[in-house]
């Protein structure tokens, strides 16, 4: 898909196995050095669906679009930060991708706030994530939506030559 390509509506649901192959190549090709830990994905590919990472953990994004229809133009994940049931109010955002040509068109957003309503859906009464200290794209849109930066891990990464501070945000989910 091309950059001018107009998005009409955005609806958000829970992945599903069949998503697989469109959400590997997804996560691939938003793959980027503000927000990545690990090493650039090069073939033979990793199946994106795992025992630690399940369909039933993410949620997606389809945009209709003057181009072709529906396509998937992004991907949430959502799960408990802890399997400890102390922690069991809280979830944890540990993955938001959006593809380049549904980015600026409120994409991210949507997921957003998506997996807010999840989680409350889920019982939490708190959210969290962390992010890298220099993506600032991204800590920009979760200001906006109520997260406030928790603590700091100074120099917690060595990327790319430097170190680089991973940011812990979250939110209450209270109405």
């Amino acid at each position: 898909m091309s950059a001018i390509t107009t998005l009409h509506s955005v609806s958000v649901r829970p992945a599903l196995p069949a998503d697989e192959e469109a959400l590997g190549e997804l996560d691939r090709s938003t793959w980027s050095t503000l927000h990545a830990v690990v090493p650039r994905p090069r073939p033979p590919y990793e199946p994106f669906f795992d025992e630690r990472h399940r369909p039933e953990d993410f949620l997606v994004a389809e945009a209709a679009t003057d181009a072709d229809g529906k396509s998937l133009a992004g991907y949430i994940r959502l799960v408990p930060p802890t399997p400890l049931a102390c922690n069991a109010h809280v979830r944890q955002i540990q993955g938001l991708a959006v593809a380049a040509w549904a980015r600026g068109a409120g994409v991210g957003r949507t997921l957003l706030r998506a997996a807010c309503a999840e989680a409350r859906r889920q019982g939490a009464n708190r959210i969290t994530l962390r992010v890298l200290g220099h993506n600032t794209p991204a800590r920009a849109l979760y200001a906006s939506e109520g997260f406030a930066v928790e603590g700091v891990l100074s120099g917690e990464f060595f990327l790319h030559g430097r170190y680089v501070d991973d940011v812990l945000m979250g939110r209450s989910l209270a109405p």
